[in-house]
């Protein structure tokens, strides 16, 4: 996949889906900015790569928050001069699952800030310094969750639906300014929040198996794969797609 030298953001890069991108494009020779809340989890992302031979970097930032996001694409493009891609992938579930009835305000406001907002923050703030340099690509992580009903879990599948809204609308009103706007669609994948779900609810884990024709979660490396080859110059032609990764959950 032809990504050698690009100059790529992926947010929510501490761990999971980000950590497995950040690698995966390191591994193909980009530039990486790992971004994450979180310090201590970016910079053993960002070690890795190093140690593997790649070039990353470390940028700490809460999605949520504009002004994170704009030191973000701010610092990205006064240390590299440009933004290739970025990977808006941040993202948080609920503390609690409940139905739409119970679900608590809070946990409504939290994941609606992160997972739809942020991703706003970062398409808004990427499409400006993209408009500018002419090029750019962007590959939101949506999940199936935005694309069929998810029980007690309103707030994160409004969110994911919404990526994917925000995926199509804003791939259609870039398409010939030479930027692309794609999403994957992950069904089930190994991740802190199916962790955090199968600690609450061990007996879920084969009753969520049991729906996944393959019999197994994704891996955090198979998502990755896709991202990767979205972002490249392998898919020139493509935008404005959701590419679901779910093991045929779907079906």
């Amino acid at each position: 996949m032809n990504v050698k030298d690009k100059i790529v953001i992926v947010t929510g890069a501490g761990s999971g889906i980000g950590a497995a991108t950040a690698k995966h494009f390191a591994q193909h020779g980009a530039k990486v900015v790992v971004s994450d809340l979180k310090e201590e989890k970016a910079r053993s992302v960002v070690d890795e790569i190093l140690k593997s031979g790649g070039e990353a970097t470390i940028n700490v930032a809460n999605v949520a928050k504009f002004e994170d996001v704009e030191k973000l694409i701010t610092e990205t493009v006064k240390k590299y001069g440009q933004l290739d891609v970025i990977v808006n992938n941040a993202g948080i579930g609920p503390r609690q699952m409940a139905k739409t009835a119970e679900y608590t305000l809070e946990d409504w406001d939290n994941v609606i800030a992160v997972n739809q907002t942020g991703v706003f923050y970062c398409m808004k703030l990427a499409l400006q310094q993209m408009m500018k340099q002419g090029y750019g690509n962007i590959v939101n992580i949506a999940s199936l969750a935005g694309l069929k009903a998810s029980l007690n879990n309103l707030s994160y599948s409004a969110s994911k639906f919404a990526v994917v809204g925000m995926t199509k609308s804003a791939a259609l009103e870039y398409a010939t300014k030479n930027i692309r706007v794609n999403a994957v669609c992950p069904g089930y994948t190994e991740s802190a929040l199916l962790e955090k779900l199968l600690s609450v609810r061990p007996d879920m884990d084969q009753m969520l198996k049991s729906v996944i024709p393959m019999k197994r979660y994704g891996l955090a490396e198979e998502i990755a794969e896709a991202v990767v080859w979205l972002a490249s110059d392998n898919t020139k032609f493509i935008t404005g797609q959701t590419i679901t990764l779910d093991g045929g959950t779907s079906l």
